[in-house]
């Protein structure tokens, strides 16, 4: 493992996040355009190709998460942000891979999404939001897989007294 990272689960989500919003904002997008629009077909492409590379990130992602959840040291405060975090994950998880299939379906037939196929997307993405708050929770608010300093490091002031490199001195508040 690399040293600085104590897993793989935060590098793999961020592409997972991406890909699978990117997909629904693209087959809602395409929504927009006229029928005939040539850009139609290129949206419903796109949207099907991050769709489905999202959902092989996501198994990859929802296998580090698991490592992750059961690696990662922390307090029962913690332990609870981490499986309400996978307990929205992993339903979260299962229906895009659902999505992904279907649209595999979709394509074979030759045919564009339907509004039950774009609603339970734009579901699925709230879902995906909710998930990415509760995973930003476990980390930024209870500090789950953060390395702190080295106890070594002397930390002087208040920690934010410092130049941040274009001429602007910062001052605590």
């Amino acid at each position: 493992m690399i040293s600085i990272l104590p897993n793989w689960h935060p590098m793999l989500v961020h592409f997972t996040i991406a890909l699978l919003s990117i997909s629904v904002l693209f087959y809602l997008a395409r929504l927009f355009l006229p029928i005939e629009h040539r850009w139609r077909t290129q949206w419903l492409t796109m949207a099907n190709w991050n769709l489905w590379v999202g959902c092989l990130f996501t198994i990859a992602t929802v296998i580090a998460g698991w490592f992750a959840y059961n690696s990662v040291t922390h307090d029962a405060a913690s332990h609870a942000a981490m499986t309400l975090h996978r307990n929205w994950a992993l339903p979260t998880a299962t229906l895009f891979l659902l999505l992904g299939i279907s649209a595999i379906n979709i394509a074979k037939q030759h045919r564009a999404p339907r509004c039950k196929f774009l609603s339970i997307s734009v579901v699925a993405a709230m879902l995906l939001m909710v998930t990415g708050w509760l995973g930003a929770e476990a980390v930024y608010r209870y500090g789950l897989g953060v390395i702190s300093l080295p106890d070594e490091v002397e930390i002087k002031g208040d920690g934010h007294n410092h130049e941040h490199g274009h001429g602007h001195d910062v001052e605590a508040e």
